[in-house]
């Protein structure tokens, strides 16, 4: 297990961390063996969210977090703060899979979801700066409308065009104004939000209910129950055994489990932050109402306009390590960090002067068919929730909600959806792994390229663009 370099204060690692209100002093990890009703691996959202719907059915349920360094040092700490009603598979490749019902229950499922997240925020008086302004996807050439147009063909088959609107580029420049903008695909539904804020607010919650957090404290080895015996969480100080369950929420950093090494594997995302922007900067490009907005590119972008002015932009770019590998040298690239720096001024030429505050990147969790995996085991008393493609913000709270029915043996409606106990398939090994997730990262960035420079929209029919289809 990698340890965190002490000598880097957690507070650094994103401008989240850095914004959120907390101190971030670790809580004292775990010395001693312990008994509870829930042992639960991973302290950011998917955990979090876990033991508060746990609580609301069961309030006077015993339970414990173990997180490997501070809650919110992961994804939950590191993303883009978008809270949105997108799924890690399309449409199209759920009404593939699933078909059509299926396919939109759970696009439906997922708008629920962020007006759950919103409606806890409130209910439980966090700050965490959110704003549910809807996202615009917007087409920076005429080679991006296509795509557009096809994704909102899709939600028109399934009966939910009511909450996406095609935009001329003149209504789009009402909103903001972009070079090169042609078009957009507006959603009613995305929020943004400050993450750091959120998932340390939860935990004061949560520790106010009674559990427990216990941090710096990795989780070594998950040993599942029997007839006989609990499930328990191991650390290199302490056993934690549960009367009730284990959940196995680490997201990424699960890979770094012998057991789990292939169920799912990390990908990197990095993000840029500018200092705040003056007046004048904003009035040059308008964006006045903090919408969330990303591109058709296929090798990932997103943006959010923070609550105290600034302009992050999100991006991946950070190639696959070989074996899986996560570390803390990964989180900084400079040759990343400066193409993400000359994207925002591609995207807003009147801010050739933006100064930028705050650079890093980290992982995210992908399972091999890029469907996350909901399970619980009754035998073993084990469950887990994974891989949810860079969309955790909400997914995780589908994750918690979904869990705690699971772990509580209630059949609701939520408990019926399509990835509710399956099982990914596991990744290669290596080095096929590193050879074919490198391939489609080096492929999908030729593939923009491409359709940059030619002014046409990519065939979706090269290697690359078929491997990475979901």
């Amino acid at each position: 297990m990698v340890q965190h370099d002490p000598a880097v204060p957690y507070h650094s690692l994103s401008y989240w961390l850095e914004t959120c209100g907390d101190n971030l002093i670790p809580r004292p990890p775990l010395t001693s063996d312990i008994t509870v009703d829930v042992a639960i691996l991973g302290g950011g959202f998917t955990g979090l969210w876990t033991a508060y719907y746990l609580l609301s059915k069961d309030p006077t349920l015993k339970i414990a977090i173990l997180e490997r360094r501070i809650s919110g040092f992961g994804a939950s700490g590191r993303n883009g703060g978008w809270c949105t009603p997108e799924f890690s598979i399309s449409p199209v490749a759920a009404i593939n899979r699933f078909g059509f019902e299926q396919a939109k229950n759970l696009h439906e499922v997922m708008n629920d979801t962020v007006k759950e997240v919103g409606a806890i925020i409130q209910r439980e008086g966090i700050g965490a700066d959110w704003a549910q302004n809807g996202s615009l996807q917007v087409a920076l050439g005429s080679y991006g409308l296509p795509e557009l147009e096809d994704t909102l063909r899709v939600f028109q088959s399934l009966g939910l065009d009511k909450h996406y609107e095609m935009w001329s580029p003149e209504r789009a420049n009402e909103h903001v104004r972009i070079a090169g903008l042609q078009g957009a695909l507006y959603n009613h539904d995305t929020a943004v939000l400050h993450p750091g804020k959120l998932v340390r607010q939860l935990g004061r919650v949560l520790e106010n209910l009674g559990v427990t957090i216990y941090e710096e404290t990795p989780v070594i080895d998950i040993q599942e129950g029997t007839s006989s015996q609990p499930p328990r969480l191991l650390t290199h100080q302490a056993t934690v055994s549960a009367r009730l369950a284990v959940v196995v929420a680490g997201e990424a950093y699960l890979s770094e489990l012998n057991k789990l090494h292939r169920d799912l594997t990390p990908i990197y995302s990095s993000i840029v932050v500018s200092e705040p922007l003056s007046n004048r900067q904003w009035q040059s490009i308008g964006w006045s109402r903090r919408e969330a907005i990303a591109s058709t590119r296929l090798s990932i972008d997103y943006l959010q306009r923070t609550a105290d002015g600034r302009i992050l932009f999100g991006g991946r770019g950070e190639p696959y390590h070989f074996a899986s590998k996560i570390r803390d040298s990964y989180d900084r690239n400079e040759r990343i960090q400066a193409l993400l720096q000359g994207m925002v001024k591609q995207w807003f030429p009147s801010l050739q002067d933006l100064r930028f505050s705050h650079y890093w990147a980290g992982p995210l969790g992908v399972t091999r068919d890029f469907m996350p995996n909901f399970r619980f085991n009754r035998q073993t008393r084990v469950a887990s929730a994974w891989g949810y493609l860079g969309q955790g913000v909400s997914t995780s709270n589908l994750a918690g909600r979904i869990l705690s029915d699971l772990i509580t043996e209630r059949s609701t409606a939520l408990t019926q959806l399509p990835m509710v106990q399956h099982k990914s398939p596991k990744w290669e090994p290596e080095p096929l792994r590193w050879l074919g997730i490198r391939y489609v990262q080096q492929g999908l960035a030729n593939v923009d390229k491409r359709a940059e420079q030619d002014g046409l929209p990519p065939r979706g029919t090269s290697l690359p663009e078929r491997l990475n289809r979901h």
